[in-house]
């Protein structure tokens, strides 16, 4: 099995993992932003390092976010990266624009267009704002890896 994770830190971020196992079977499985960081580990530490890749969304604060909003999308993205760090899990940062543009899904920031995206890509799987980009993003990471990105 390979396991193809992405991680999208907002506030209402999540986690996907898809997992490619023999074959072209395919499992799916997805996890809103877990609110604390042992929370976050608690999600990711079952997930085997040696058969899995992470893509975490390269992110930063704007002026438009509150102090307290700021606070928690950045704290979030480091707890993401310590608990993939800790957990011996290879990853990468991408930003937004890369993997929304290899997606077909530039979003200028609306949120309906990375869902419905992902509502094409993944028909069979319920698609909420709190998973779509997790989603795409494990799905970026399924074929960059695929082509031998990120190898060591």
């Amino acid at each position: 099995m390979k396991g193809f994770l992405g991680l999208d830190p907002g506030i209402s971020g999540g986690i996907a993992l898809i997992s490619q196992l023999t074959g072209a079977v395919t499992t799916v499985t997805t996890w809103k932003m877990p609110e604390t960081d042992r929370d976050i580990l608690d999600v990711l530490k079952p997930i085997d390092p040696t058969r899995t890749f992470a893509v975490v969304e390269r992110v930063s604060t704007s002026p438009q976010m509150g102090v307290v909003s700021a606070g928690t999308f950045m704290g979030n993205y480091r707890a993401l990266q310590m608990a993939l760090t800790a957990l011996e899990i290879p990853f990468d940062l991408v930003t937004p624009r890369k993997w929304q543009q290899a997606m077909s899904c530039l979003s200028g920031g609306d949120k309906n267009v990375t869902k419905r995206r992902a509502q094409q890509l993944f028909p069979g799987h319920k698609i909420t704002h709190a998973n779509a980009d997790a989603l795409l993003i494990a799905e970026f990471c399924r074929r960059i890896r695929k082509d031998g990105y990120g190898q060591k």
